[in-house]
């Protein structure tokens, strides 16, 4: 909000620009074979001891300039209905931002952390050259290739802080931005974003660099889970102690990505229940379609020791790559060109598998679109004397183009499904589809050019609250806020970032962390002591932390139109010791509450509150906010001293919170 007493942040008319553990799986994949000159891996797999000979010194982050040219352009790639080279959950894996110093380090730990001397001790970086025997047809490096390193990286992070041995638990979606050439050299450097009871969030940067030219780009980004697992005892992690603005920004948005990872598969779920899938079948030209059928492709594969880590299991890389390989064939019949992989949808490993196993995977294109194709992937395993006792190990979704000599996406043929379980396949991939663009468009997006009201829709409620959160997380972990005045224990912060200048409220009241909580969630009871918000009427409670609420507010600035706001409520309650309760705040449009003539339509970017516990019935009550420049008159004038209305309603807030904090005891247990 752009104001403390208003929930908007701009009018049009001044607008400018926790839960269940992932099952163990499959663990990093074995180490390629490298020319006596490299530094090889231990047989052992993905053991602790496999750290060394692999970490080198580290790259400043913004020393990768861009892309070369021969990548494909947004243009094509939107023409070609795949997504961009984003990643899932902001995008920020990796900031090219240097680190600011943070204010509550002082003199040689601060420098440390900004420059160059400090590095995250979980931080694992590898270098491999690509040889003709890492290459495809086109001597560009093999995706699957690629993947087994990515796995083998990140997994020797998460060793390195679990202290045990690790496997990989699931893989978020990746985008790929280039290729890779023979002669190259892949860059990959992972590190632990944030671990939770005994499986972590590792972030992972691919890049490639030119030994002649000394160019380097970005090739893509991911984020993997991996599982801490010993055979004897059960594994409790320590926690990651983030000292950089980038690193706090990162284990802040942890929490929230593995919230929306473990609804994700029941977001695909009410998707296909709730939402009618519109399809062309009948209308397309049957003479020039090809039967699904003709692309199915099915490959056995034996697991031996060297597809395995030491305790037995295989590597998750491997699996990967193997996936990789039937997919490709399959959208190689459709297509009768070379096509090249754009991305990998997330996926979850179900289950282990180990040596001795035969793994068959079977691959079928699911459905073409104008110019891009997805194809299904399964895997199952079972060993020689239970064939017809076949585990399910893991299923992906993987898009695919045909580029031409100028990296233009070519026309694909359409695809004819079988009857039954083929159309059912079909219509799901045009629901996948259009979930990978709401993502592209609410989470993946630099938040600069995300519009400020998203359009509210069940396909998308998700991210919208994923981008909620996480956006006031990102600007809470920003160091660089100044202190610009206080008055009675009550303190006002500036930040001013990204063209933004953001504020905070922050005093210590004599109240439970969980009562304030419950207390300033229901936006209902906000005019009770916000003079700003003259009425509050939720309109849809979406689910128990998520409600959306019309609010009216009077005329501000010589305005003599009333402003009202359509505003999405996002809550959540701790993750881990330490973490605040949150209240978000941010607008959306709904079509039942269109704009009027009566009132100036107000949106919200980024505001909300956070909470922490600082002792017995003792909270930290925090109030953040986004400003844009149709407000920042009057978010100014406070800064400024000329105005005390923030102190004024933020001392109504803290009165408010003391009368009525004894009337929430039922709701407390809940919490």
């Amino acid at each position: 909000m752009c104001r403390l007493g208003s929930p908007g942040c701009r009018t049009r008319a001044g607008e400018g620009p926790g839960g269940a553990e992932p099952s163990r799986n499959s663990a990093a994949p074995p180490p390629p074979r490298l020319p006596s000159a490299c530094p090889q891996l231990p047989a052992s797999g993905c053991a602790l001891g496999r750290r060394t000979g692999l970490v080198s010194e580290p790259l400043p982050a913004d020393s990768l300039p861009r892309r070369p040219q021969r990548a494909p352009s947004a243009s094509a790639l939107h023409a070609a209905g795949a997504e961009p080279p984003i990643l899932w959950g902001l995008a920020s894996v990796f900031s090219s931002r240097t680190s600011r110093k943070s204010a509550s380090r002082a003199g040689n730990d601060s420098a440390m952390a900004d420059g160059e001397g400090y590095r995250n001790p979980t931080e694992v970086q590898m270098s491999q050259l690509v040889l003709p025997c890492h290459t495809n047809q086109r001597g560009e490096l093999s995706v699957g290739q690629l993947l087994k390193w990515i796995d083998t990286t990140a997994c020797l992070s998460a060793e390195r802080h679990a202290g045990c041995p690790c496997v990989t638990a699931s893989m978020d979606d990746i985008y790929f931005e280039h290729t890779i050439s023979v002669g190259q050299v892949v860059n990959i450097k992972a590190k632990v974003n944030r671990a939770f009871n005994s499986s972590m969030e590792v972030g992972i940067q691919v890049a490639s660099e030119d030994l002649c030219s000394e160019k380097q780009w970005n090739v893509c980004k991911a984020l993997a889970t991996f599982v801490a697992h010993r055979e004897i005892t059960k594994v409790k992690l320590k926690q990651i102690t983030p000292r950089t603005e980038e690193e706090k920004m990162e284990h802040s948005v942890a929490a929230e990505r593995r919230r929306m990872r473990l609804v994700y598969a029941d977001t695909i779920k009410d998707l296909l229940a709730n939402c009618a899938i519109q399809d062309d079948l009948e209308s397309r030209d049957c003479s020039h379609m090809v039967p699904a059928e003709k692309t199915r492709v099915e490959s056995v594969e034996l697991v031996l020791p060297p597809h395995a880590n030491h305790q037995g299991n295989t590597f998750g890389g491997q699996i990967m790559a193997w996936m990789e390989n039937v997919a490709t064939i399959a959208a190689s019949r459709l297509c009768r060109a070379h096509p090249t992989l754009k991305a990998i949808e997330m996926f979850h490993f179900r289950g282990p598998s180990q040596v001795g196993d035969r793994l068959v995977l079977k691959a079928i294109v699911n459905n073409a679109f104008k110019h891009s194709m997805e194809v299904g992937v399964c895997v199952e395993a079972y060993r020689q004397q239970a064939e017809t006792h076949r585990r399910h190990i893991n299923s992906a979704f993987m898009t695919f183009v045909v580029l031409d000599a100028d990296d233009q996406p070519q026309l694909l043929p359409w695809i004819r499904p079988q009857p039954g379980d083929g159309e059912r396949r079909y219509r799901e991939a045009s629901a996948r589809k259009k979930i990978r663009l709401d993502r592209k468009y609410i989470v993946s997006c630099k938040q600069t050019e995300v519009p400020l009201s998203v359009p509210w829709d069940p396909s998308n409620q998700v991210y919208l609250s994923y981008n909620n959160v996480s956006s006031l997380r990102m600007l809470v972990a920003k160091d660089n806020w100044v202190l610009s005045s206080e008055i009675n224990q009550v303190r006002l912060y500036t930040l001013e970032d990204d063209k933004f200048l953001s504020f905070h409220m922050e005093m210590v009241v004599h109240v439970d962390a969980a009562q304030a909580f419950l207390l300033l969630s229901d936006l209902r009871r906000r005019p009770e002591w916000d003079k700003h918000y003259r009425s509050v009427e939720l309109v849809q409670q979406v689910d128990e932390d998520d409600a959306i609420y019309h609010v009216t507010s009077p005329a501000l600035g010589g305005h003599t139109k009333p402003q009202d706001f359509v505003i999405l409520a996002s809550r959540r309650k701790p993750c881990d010791n330490g973490d605040p309760y949150v209240i978000a705040l941010r607008s959306v449009t709904l079509p039942t509450h269109r704009e009027t003539p009566e009132y100036r339509r107000g949106e919200t970017l980024c505001s909300g509150f956070c909470f922490w516990r600082e002792g017995d019935q003792l909270t930290k009550v925090s109030y953040y906010n986004q400003a844009t420049p149709g407000v920042l008159n009057y978010v100014t004038t406070n800064v400024a001293g000329l105005s005390s209305e923030f102190y004024t309603t933020f001392k109504a807030c803290e009165q408010f919170l003391l009368d009525n904090r004894n009337d929430l005891a039922p709701s407390l247990q809940t919490l």
